[in-house]
């Protein structure tokens, strides 16, 4: 292909792109409210076991507006990645042999699957338990000095679960990316057996940097990542290039 023949069709492929993009956030946005509910369920549940109303603010007349554009934006962005990596796929495999693309394949397939289940585990595991934690910082007894109540801002709240989501889902791509530098050569499993405590050091620091600084969360990520580093490892010695011992 031509140079204007590859422009052709990466703008047929950025156009299918945008447009599935675009009627993903208009069905988002219809259903923004709902999509809003589904992500502070753990806290309205958690609210609701302490036997507090679940319930949320805001301070500026447009926040509640931005804020569902932004779950609309986080929700298309959801629906849309199939159809997004697929043309991607599309525009990169006619430049590929047939044993390229053999060995890509699976990766594409397990990119999304390890991304949903990173985002699982953030909304149905860390959530709950991190939601008890905090609000277990409330003071509400009748007779204290003190009332501390917790008043949840509805912009706030979405931005640290869209924080936690992505860096949770982004955490698990850890084995495919390191599988990937494994099977062109760049790293080898001795070598992450060798630097494996350090490697382990490195996830808690991930952690550290991507969540709240509460001990929890952290945990909640880190002791998943290095499980992860643990079948990396695995996967790199299974597609790590052989090396000829009589070369």
């Amino acid at each position: 292909m031509s140079l204007l023949d590859h422009l052709s069709e990466l703008r047929r492929r950025l156009l299918w792109s945008a447009g599935t993009f675009l009627i993903a956030f208009i069905i988002s946005y219809h259903f923004a409210p709902r999509i809003y509910d589904f992500l502070a369920a753990p806290l309205a549940h958690a609210l609701e076991a302490r036997g507090q109303k679940p319930e949320m603010i805001y301070t500026a007349l447009y926040e509640a507006f931005f804020t569902y554009i932004k779950v609309s934006v986080f929700a298309a962005a959801f629906l849309s990645f199939p159809v997004i990596a697929t043309q991607l796929w599309l525009f990169i495999a006619p430049g590929l042999y047939k044993r390229e693309k053999r060995a890509m394949l699976p990766f594409l397939v397990v990119t999304p699957i390890l991304f949903f289940a990173g985002g699982a585990l953030a909304y149905y595991v860390i959530f709950p338990a991190a939601w008890r934690f905090f609000l277990s910082f409330q003071n509400t007894a009748p007779g204290s000095d003190v009332q501390i109540d917790l008043m949840a801002k509805v912009s706030d709240y979405l931005n640290l679960v869209m924080k936690l989501i992505f860096a949770f889902g982004l955490s698990f791509e850890l084995p495919v990316l390191l599988t990937l530098l494994g099977k062109v050569g760049i790293i080898g499993s001795a070598g992450l057996r060798k630097y494996r405590r350090y490697a382990y050091v490195g996830c808690f620091i991930l952690a550290a940097v991507l969540t709240p600084p509460d001990i929890l969360t952290q945990c909640g990520l880190a002791l998943p990542l290095i499980l992860l580093y643990e079948i990396s490892v695995f996967s790199v010695k299974m597609v790590e290039p052989k090396v000829d011992p009589e070369a």
